[in-house]
């Protein structure tokens, strides 16, 4: 039997705004949980006006108190923007508040453009060949065990807790199994973003916890749409088509209708990458959606999928996560 999550980016879709998209990230969770999902993540960008979800750890915390038993956690903090150090604070903070309810999920990717970056650092000069330092650092802040880095021994996260976040390697390239392997970490694989790559990952990742004697903890993070027919999956997926077209002329904006995506004129090259990123889409009825993704778990040997939904409406969004989880019979386990 496979775990399903979920993974919100908190789209903003075409004629709505942040405020919208935040919001139904918080209906989105109490159905997710309703519904048997096991844990909702929450993504991190920057400057975007796809996406509202800035701050995981300010949306966590929102998430949590209108749920009662779901783990939330974050698709995930990118931790060569921030100090580990308050990183540790945050999620320890959150852990005292909801204990054994919360994920943290860090990743390398900026999760923005280079000068949002710069921002973002404001000034630092420490950059992403320092990962690995603010990796270990941050595991022995929540742990409370002294730091790597030379000077820090001594300091101490707080609030002091008896249970700690469940700590998770997000990434889409070999160097974050790597990563997650040596570490000791779980590990997400961004199906959704890197298809062609995401098995070999996997494959490494559970290759270099056996070799230092690491029980390896791999999921998927897949993107699915599923309506009751197949047309109408179609016609959502469309949305999304579009949408990727954009993005890959620049920030492509809001989510865009069914309506935008059917009466926009695709030339015949827009076509063809269209049905070049096809491998990182599931979309169709339950039975071919469930079908899909038990295959794909199977090809990969994992035992959990983080699902993304992306569409215009947020009706449409839910009920894909509804068709999913009834196709699974998740609440009657």
């Amino acid at each position: 039997m496979l775990d399903l999550g979920v993974l919100d980016q908190s789209p903003i879709r075409s004629g709505g705004t942040a405020a919208d998209a935040l919001n139904e990230s918080v209906k989105l969770a109490q159905l997710s949980e309703s519904l048997g999902y096991s844990r909702v993540w929450l993504a991190e960008h920057h400057g975007s006006n796809s996406f509202a979800g800035c701050s995981p750890e300010i949306l966590i915390s929102r998430i949590a108190a209108e749920t009662k038993t779901i783990r939330v956690g974050s698709g995930g903090i990118m931790l060569p923007h921030y100090s580990p150090y308050k990183v540790a604070e945050n999620f320890k903070l959150l852990e005292t508040m909801y204990p054994n309810r919360i994920d943290l999920g860090i990743g390398r990717a900026p999760g923005s453009d280079q000068v949002t970056a710069q921002a973002l650092a404001y000034g630092s000069q420490i950059g992403i060949e320092y990962f690995a330092n603010k990796v270990a650092d941050l595991k022995a802040f929540l742990a409370g065990e002294p730091a790597l880095t030379k000077g820090l021994e001594r300091v101490q996260a707080t609030p002091r807790t008896s249970t700690m976040p469940e700590m998770w390697m997000l990434g889409s390239s070999p160097q974050s199994a790597i990563y997650a392997a040596h570490f000791g970490m779980a590990y997400s694989f961004a199906h959704f973003i890197a298809p062609d790559q995401s098995k070999a990952c996997i494959d490494q990742y559970v290759r270099n916890c056996t070799e230092a004697n690491v029980t390896p903890r791999p999921n998927l993070g897949v993107f699915a749409l599923c309506a009751d027919t197949q047309a109408r999956a179609d016609q959502l997926a469309a949305c999304r088509d579009l949408w990727r077209l954009r993005f890959e002329k620049g920030d492509p904006g809001p989510c865009p209708s069914i309506e935008e995506a059917m009466n926009y004129a695709y030339t015949d090259s827009e076509k063809a990458r269209i049905a070049a990123k096809s491998k990182n889409l599931i979309a169709g009825t339950p039975d071919k959606v469930k079908h899909q993704l038990e295959a794909l778990a199977a090809d990969h040997g994992v035992k959990e999928l983080v699902i993304v939904t992306i569409c215009h409406d947020y009706e449409d969004r839910a009920r894909s996560y509804e068709l999913i989880a009834n196709a699974f019979e998740l609440g009657r386990v």
